[in-house]
């Protein structure tokens, strides 16, 4: 007999949701079968099995959350010994074939019983990635006309019908709404479930923000000739037929190179046991994203080893898979410093929140002309804020604020970014 439970899919994973189960009690389990998908706090993987046998019990349903190493099942190996721990490995889930249309920021319906159980009446005729989907925006499956071979509902129905299905929710359609004691008629107030990616993400900054000593340095750049020079660049990179660079790719090649002049930034606390602590040899910047599914962190490997250009193209490949949810584990795991970046929605400045277990996160506002002082003149100027957020048991003040001064430096003589 064989147990099998919640496996930690990152290095971050502290809990998981059983998103699907492929298999069914009774059913025969050949080595390699897709037993059930796995939602983690990053991505969703498919779990398969190590070992042949027959499913046994099914202990956590599809759509429940539970730590890591909780029994999820049992598989009959026909061996007649003692329950042992499986080990299946995850491999990759589904790549979405397009990224979805664009839909109106609209709270995601809760799933009743009934689109539940429609879901999985239909699925011979929809992929796990289909299924999943319509789980999350609480669309009925059996409403959708698929055109893919046989019927078979493919992502680009799924992306019709999601707008016609918020708006049928918004006029008192098929797309219940759950309600609870929560309940506030004054108020007009519903309640809404979480997704398991924003219940990771509220637990998460929640105790980060509890058990991190956090304390901030903020600085400000003349960013007048970074500016100039983006301008510049980018005339340039149209000629040849490349892409352009934008402000945030050239901070983190900023941020990179000020991470390897100040290596004790680019650290993490260990615990409060622990004699040491962590320095990091490698510079992985993380880029958080505001995706339709959540806050997600992608993380650029050895930052400090690429141009500007390598850094723009391979950020904006990650942007453009983490709003589709097609990132994997690997590429959100192995960040040692973070940047957020709200200066695009017209954010003057801000402070983070720190991603564990790095030791510190870089918050950037908005660029914008003031009137500044140079040479005893009045000039207007492109100026740039931007606050560190710092684990205080590992960095110090002023190590804080040598980093933000050698970041200073390296915005307002931005040539160095590209020589």
């Amino acid at each position: 007999m064989i147990d099998i439970t919640m496996p930690r899919l990152s290095d971050t994973m502290e809990e998981g949701t059983i998103a699907t189960w492929h298999k069914n009690v009774g059913d025969t389990i050949k080595v390699g079968d897709l037993l059930c998908e796995i939602e983690s706090d990053k991505a969703t993987m498919e779990y398969e099995a190590y070992e042949a046998g027959t499913l046994t019990e099914i202990v956590v349903p599809a759509g429940q959350l539970v730590a890591i190493g909780t029994l999820i099942a049992r598989v009959d190996n026909g061996k007649g010994d003692a329950p042992k721990a499986a080990a299946a490995a995850p491999v990759a889930t589904e790549a979405p074939a397009a990224a979805p249309a664009p839909v109106a920021a609209a709270p995601a319906p809760v799933v009743s019983a009934s689109v539940a159980e429609t879901l999985e009446a239909v699925g011979a005729v929809a992929s796990p990635l289909v299924r999943r989907l319509a789980r999350e925006q609480g669309l009925d499956l059996s409403n959708v006309r698929g055109t893919g071979p046989g019927g078979r509902i493919i992502r680009a129905d799924l992306d019709k019908a999601v707008p016609a299905a918020l708006a049928a929710s918004t006029r008192g359609g098929a797309l219940p709404m759950t309600s609870g004691p929560l309940v506030d008629e004054k108020r007009g107030s519903t309640e809404i479930a979480f997704t398991p990616v924003r219940r990771v993400i509220a637990r998460r900054l929640g105790d980060s923000a509890r058990s991190i000593p956090h304390f901030y340095v903020t600085a400000s750049a003349d960013a007048e000739e970074l500016v100039t020079l983006r301008a510049k660049l980018n005339e340039q990179l149209a000629q040849t037929g490349r892409a352009k660079v934008s402000i945030n790719d050239l901070l983190i090649r900023a941020c990179a190179l000020a991470l390897r002049e100040h290596p004790l930034v680019n650290a993490s606390y260990v615990s409060d046991t622990s004699a040491t602590m962590l320095v990091h040899d490698r510079v992985n910047i993380g880029v958080a994203v505001a995706s339709n599914n959540g806050l997600v962190v992608p993380v650029i490997v050895d930052a400090d080893h690429k141009t500007v250009s390598e850094l723009g193209a391979e950020a904006k490949e990650l942007i453009t898979q983490a709003s589709t949810k097609g990132l994997s584990i690997d590429q959100m795991s192995g960040g040692t410093f973070t940047i957020s970046n709200l200066g695009m929605f017209g954010v003057e400045e801000f402070t983070a929140i720190i991603n564990p277990p790095e030791g510190a996160i870089l918050a950037v506002g908005g660029t914008k002309k003031e009137a500044v002082v140079v040479n005893d003149e009045i000039q207007i100027r492109h100026v740039m804020r931007y606050t560190l957020s710092a684990d205080h048991r590992i960095i110090d003040g002023a190590l804080a604020a040598q980093f933000l001064q050698t970041l200073s430096r390296l915005i307002e003589n931005p040539l160095s970014l590209i020589i």
